[in-house]
């Protein structure tokens, strides 16, 4: 092998390269300061009050479209069930005629008294 080749510089800056390359992705998922070309450090910004606050919007956001989404589920299963016939039953009592208007609904007897 040809020490002093280029194909040898080549490997080493590659391998130097890579080896940086390794040791800030550690450095990032671990939350440490991550290291510029030159050595120097780069500290995380912190949030500014406006991302912040967008920041809890997003999530109040997101819980209110949880609890619709839930709801969604719910009203497409009343809907979507064989026995729903709530509208053909309120179309029946529309159409069937009503001569006394008193006469409507579940008689109550309370006048009457019970025999056992």
């Amino acid at each position: 092998m040809d020490w002093g080749g280029p194909g040898f510089v080549i490997t080493i800056i590659a391998v130097s390269y890579g080896a940086w390359l390794i040791n800030n992705w550690i450095r990032a998922k671990h939350g440490y300061e991550l290291e510029d070309e030159w050595g120097g450090k780069s500290t995380k910004k912190e949030d500014s009050a406006e991302t912040k606050r967008l920041k809890a919007e997003n999530r109040e956001l997101n819980g209110k479209l949880d609890e619709m989404q839930d709801r969604m589920i719910v009203l497409e299963k009343i809907v979507t069930d064989r026995g729903y016939s709530l509208s053909e039953e309120i179309e029946a009592l529309r159409d069937k005629p009503s001569t006394n208007r008193a006469d409507s609904g579940v008689p109550l007897n309370l006048d009457k008294k019970e025999q056992a």
